[in-house]
């Protein structure tokens, strides 16, 4: 028991001293400093820094439905604008037909140059005063000109003759006789209607005797060329 005494007192100072620091040196501090973990960026943010957006985006839950488109329809065709017949191409055109008769001939009689000589010694020729307009109401402008007949002695038969425009060539449709000397000295066409302006005579006069300027308005009544109405003038040569 004695040995043991000091040894135990001297481990007891030895502690002492350890306890107390004194000028030996620094001790280890027992104290363990934790430091926080570094913040963990979190799914949104990861997902924020990934795509960026532009100031004029605005994050969407919803898709916009594509916008509906109409087409514009096609244009129409415009149709194809028919020539306007002419007085010139009257001196090659037919006289009549076979339902229409011009002076009981069976057929239609051809002019060539204005002209058409018969067998029978008869001659029809095509006079100056022509008009140009639409008759039909289908817009392409037809043509009314005037014929006489010569079928021997002094008699000269004035007729008036439509053409109707089939496809810009001339195609007889109608006609109406004037009478014997009876010349035509104008025709016009305007609102489908045909003025003819012409000469006759008074009840009692001679033939040779024109007193009378008379203007007529016809117009088409299916193959007819009907009189709508006349105005007379005095008129003299």
């Amino acid at each position: 028991m004695r040995r043991t005494l000091p040894s135990l007192a001297t481990l007891a100072l030895v502690g002492l001293l350890t306890a107390c620091g004194g000028d030996s040196g620094p001790v280890a501090s027992a104290v363990t400093t934790v430091t926080p973990p570094a913040d963990t960026p979190t799914a949104a943010a990861t997902t924020s820094d990934a795509t960026p957006t532009t100031p004029d985006e605005t994050p969407s839950s919803t898709t916009a439905a594509p916008v509906a488109t109409t087409k514009a329809p096609a244009p129409k065709p415009v149709p194809a604008t028919v020539p306007a017949l002419t007085c010139k191409q009257l001196a090659g055109a037919h006289v009549g037909s076979a339902k229409v008769k011009f002076n009981g001939y069976p057929d239609y009689i051809p002019l060539l140059d204005g002209i058409w000589n018969g067998e029978d010694g008869a001659s029809v020729e095509l006079q100056k005063p022509c008009g140009i307009g639409d008759l039909d109401g289908d817009k392409a402008a037809d043509a009314v000109g005037v014929v006489t007949l010569r079928a021997g002695g002094v008699g000269q038969f004035w007729t008036v003759v439509v053409w109707h425009n089939s496809a810009g060539k001339p195609a007889y449709r109608t006609l109406v006789d004037l009478g014997d000397r009876n010349p035509v000295t104008s025709i016009s066409v305007s609102g489908q209607r045909a003025t003819v302006v012409w000469l006759t005579r008074s009840d009692g006069r001679s033939m040779a005797e024109l007193d009378i300027k008379r203007t007529t308005v016809y117009q088409l009544a299916g193959t007819a060329l009907t009189e709508v109405g006349h105005t007379d003038a005095a008129y003299t040569p």
